[in-house]
């Protein structure tokens, strides 16, 4: 990964997602108005963060990438695995329940919150489409990276050996210990569990999110994969990890959208249309849904 900074906020790319046309930052902690234990950069508004903080650091994320909040589109994440196509209706809103945006909107940032989960950002540059996914371990067991290469198949005509992929700062397995329920459900969903998985004793697992989010990326025949290799309980310093901060930290954002003037190589991305309509979330088989677990597009409680 590249590192830069600009204005006391630093960011980080992805080398192989560093093309013309795409524009992706991965913010850190570093450079926002929230005070302990939310410093500083938070934009999480979700965990008790003062809102005027939480609006500044929006502010400052946008500024520092030349947008306005008008351009800035997000999802309501909820740990499960909805993928929405987004068009240029949508720019500035708020989609409800989803962890994945997809678009080939040119303008339309797509914006998603971290701290630990990983961000899986995935760029066509054959169609100029690009998508961006919350990918926890329950992501992971619903199967949301998948369905984020499928949703690009299906709304633009991607062919996954095209796609360039893009693995975020995550928990890594160093220090993110699950217990027999969440090895089960990787054990059901992934093509090699024990590339993920290593046990630690009874009841006990290192999961490793980014090997579990490249074999499903891989089993969809996405060839080009950038991990970041980057631990966000290893480094709070720079990044906020809900484990590591045992629950009441903020949210790192990962920003990512389109320049104009690209036009796709081949087929043409979803309409755009004056009113949002349930066309755009494309209709996925539930393939994956490990038995007793949610289905797939349903909420996960806490």
């Amino acid at each position: 990964m590249l590192r830069s900074e600009s204005g006391g906020i630093p960011t980080y790319h992805f080398e192989s997602l560093s093309a013309d046309g795409l524009v992706h930052s991965i913010f850190t902690r570093l450079g926002g108005v929230s005070r302990e234990p939310f410093d500083s950069l938070n934009v999480g508004g979700a965990v008790g963060d003062d809102p005027a903080a939480v609006a500044e650091n929006h502010e400052r994320v946008y500024a520092r990438l030349g947008l306005s909040a008008a351009q800035v589109t997000s999802p309501r994440q909820i740990h499960g695995n909805r993928v929405v196509a987004i068009t240029g209706h949508q720019a500035g809103a708020t989609v409800p329940d989803s962890d994945g945006l997809v678009t080939a909107t040119p303008g339309v940032a797509l914006l998603l919150r971290f701290a630990d989960c990983q961000p899986v950002l995935l760029y066509d540059p054959a169609h100029h489409a690009l998508a961006l996914v919350h990918a926890g371990w329950r992501g992971v067991a619903q199967g949301i990276a998948r369905r984020a290469v499928e949703a690009m198949v299906q709304a633009f005509g991607t062919r996954p050996g095209d796609l360039l992929a893009g693995l975020g700062p995550a928990i890594g397995p160093c220090c993110y210990t699950v217990g027999d329920k969440v090895a089960a459900a990787m054990g059901y969903v992934l093509p090699d569990w024990s590339g993920a998985l290593s046990s630690l004793g009874e009841d006990q697992w290192s999961l490793d999110l980014s090997a579990a989010n490249a074999q499903q990326l891989s089993a969809e025949g996405v060839q080009q994969i950038e991990p970041a290799d980057i631990c966000t309980a290893c480094n709070q310093h720079e990044f906020y990890s809900h484990r590591g901060d045992n629950g009441r930290t903020g949210r790192f954002a990962v920003v990512a959208y389109l320049e104009p003037g690209h036009a796709p190589e081949r087929a043409a991305p979803v309409p755009d249309s004056s009113e949002p309509s349930e066309d755009s979330v494309p209709s996925l088989p539930d393939s994956l849904n490990p038995p007793g677990f949610p289905a797939l597009g349903e909420r996960w409680e806490e």
